[in-house]
């Protein structure tokens, strides 16, 4: 299928590892001009090299940290006018809510809360004048289903949806959708990193931890950043200026509901 978004510009973020990338290079592979937004410059550089190899577009990196307001001006300055955003930052860590500091909550929130909300109100405006957008944030399967471990993801994220819910309804008319991708286990670092913490405090080895979570899972295996950046890469495309607004569940089948 052509996406028909050949020619067009992208910015994504946390584009040099795991989702990010994978929604990086399914973009494009498309012949979209993309700008690999992410903190170690050393990564991100042989992402972009990788990319680059086969892609038809103009491939671009800035190395800043995104959750900042000099981060986003770097990311914006090298590319202001983008047709696609693609929001992603690392999630919170992980532990007990009686552990955290009003520190801890501010920092969440302004990883995956707030920084999207500030890039989407840094570009939609431009997107709605041209006639095109579609932005795509990052956030989490647990959303749609807690998890207790998470507890500063499910907030932050969470108030990121009920955010998108309303705006994605007031720009829709000027075909420009906003949704939401919501990740179960993926082959990430993220994950590797909750599974070691899980391991340590179960006294289970991390091999033990990471095929119990496999079995568990419907699909009986993790979902790949290719998976991933194919959805991802639909819901920029032409075919999906109906779609808006909508929380995409991309989990192997873990969550049991039927809504």
């Amino acid at each position: 299928m052509d996406l028909g978004i050949k020619g067009k510009t992208a910015l994504v973020c946390g584009a040099s590892r795991g989702l990010g990338r994978g929604c990086a290079e399914a973009l494009a592979a498309e012949g979209v001009h993309v700008t690999l937004v992410a903190r170690n410059i050393e990564v991100l550089e042989a992402t972009a090299a990788e990319i680059r190899r086969s892609a038809s577009g103009v491939i671009t990196i800035v190395a800043c940290d995104i959750t900042t307001a000099e981060g986003r001006a770097q990311a914006l300055s090298a590319c202001p006018q983008p047709d696609i955003l693609v929001t992603n930052a690392g999630g919170p860590p992980t532990g007990d809510f009686h552990d955290w500091t009003r520190d801890d909550w501010i920092a969440a929130l302004d990883a995956n809360m707030l920084t999207p909300i500030e890039l989407i109100k840094a570009t939609v405006d431009g997107m709605m004048a041209r006639g095109f957008g579609r932005i795509v944030n990052i956030t989490s399967s647990a959303v749609k289903a807690p998890i207790s471990a998470l507890g500063l993801s499910n907030g932050a994220r969470s108030g990121l949806t009920g955010f998108v819910a309303g705006l994605a309804r007031k720009t829709v008319a000027q075909n420009v959708t906003i949704n939401n991708l919501l990740p179960g286990p993926f082959e990430t670092d993220r994950l590797h990193s909750i599974f070691n913490e899980a391991a340590k405090s179960s006294g289970k080895s991390l091999d033990e931890i990471s095929a119990a979570r496999k079995l568990s899972n419907p699909a009986k295996r993790f979902g790949t950043r290719q998976e991933f950046g194919a959805t991802c890469a639909f819901l920029c495309s032409q075919h999906a200026g109906y779609m808006t607004g909508q929380n995409i569940l991309l989990d192997g089948g873990a969550y049991p509901g039927t809504f």
